[in-house]
């Protein structure tokens, strides 16, 4: 979005940066998402374009209706792949089979038939240059905006005089629970230190089937740092701890319409973001949500 990017640029200049990630697979490092290159050095072929359009089309069976990210997959890249790069994947990072969860979830992931391994192909791709902390200082540093750390909403929520109020936690916890918490998965991360000033080709090594990490990223990849080390992080997903990813099953959705519909009875109170809509949005995307909430609702008021 061209807009979103113009408006980040007023607080941070870019690294311009490209994320690429390989999988680890039957002892191979290839390239995920999946592509052309992939496919040849997990069976050994040396097939061009159009033969890996024909292979996927043998493989993948038809899906009359997509119901769930399984169908997604498998209706993309047939059985044997939908195994080796999804399905376990997909269990450690949200303690659910692909069968249970949303389209949208593996729906997100491209297939190609070419040698793009890129993992993004949108028009604006970069990293804040000088960090994504840097970047909201800059947002905060106006003086109409108070900024107050280490409290808890629920304990000054009734002392608030406000227009409107603009949530980002989550919307269960701004209701107490009413309704039951609804489910979220978290991350947890182990920071290694490494006397090498490089040991990944790329920035994020993906381990579907191994270990109970799902990945691993190499950080000076993404910011571009020189130093004779170089530090790892390992990923390791939990259905405890701070709220990363709504769960996108249909059981959680009918859930959150509940919490909805209490917040469509307070119109003065807005739920934005992940988790205050319970979305699995991208960064790019929440932007892209403020902006508008802003522009169709404040700029107006």
């Amino acid at each position: 979005s061209e807009k979103v990017f113009r408006y980040l640029s007023q607080f941070t200049e870019w690294r311009h940066y490209q994320h690429r990630v390989r999988a680890f697979v039957d002892g191979k490092f290839v390239p995920f998402p999946i592509n052309l290159d992939t496919i040849n050095m997990l069976y050994g072929t040396a097939w061009d374009s159009f033969e890996v359009k024909e292979f996927l089309k043998r493989v993948a069976p038809s899906v009359d209706r997509v119901r769930n990210s399984r169908d997604v997959i498998v209706s993309k890249v047939g059985e044997e792949l939908y195994e080796k790069f999804f399905k376990n994947y997909t269990y450690k990072q949200w303690g659910r089979y692909p069968e249970e969860l949303d389209p949208s979830v593996c729906g997100r992931i491209p297939v190609r038939c070419n040698r793009d391994d890129r993992y993004f192909t949108d028009r604006y791709q970069g990293i804040p240059k000088h960090g994504y902390t840097r970047m909201i200082e800059r947002m905060l540093g106006n003086p109409n905006i108070s900024l107050w750390l280490g409290i808890d909403f629920r304990e000054v929520r009734d002392s608030l005089s406000y227009e409107h109020l603009i949530f980002t936690g989550p919307i269960d916890e701004f209701f107490d629970h009413a309704y039951g918490p609804l489910p979220y998965r978290s991350l947890r991360f182990d920071v290694e230190v490494l006397e090498e000033v490089c040991c990944q080709d790329v920035a994020t090594i993906n381990y579907p089937n191994d270990y109970d990490f799902t990945r691993v990223t190499e950080m000076k990849h993404l910011t571009g740092q020189e130093h004779r080390r170089t530090v790892l992080v390992y990923e390791y997903p939990s259905a405890h701890g701070e709220p990363y990813y709504p769960v996108p099953s249909r059981e959680s959705q009918a859930l959150y319409r509940k919490y909805e519909a209490l917040a469509d009875t307070l119109p003065n109170v807005h739920f934005i973001g992940r988790l205050g809509t319970y979305r699995y949005y991208n960064m790019d995307q929440v932007v892209a949500q403020a902006l508008q909430f802003f522009e169709s609702t404040l700029a107006t008021a």
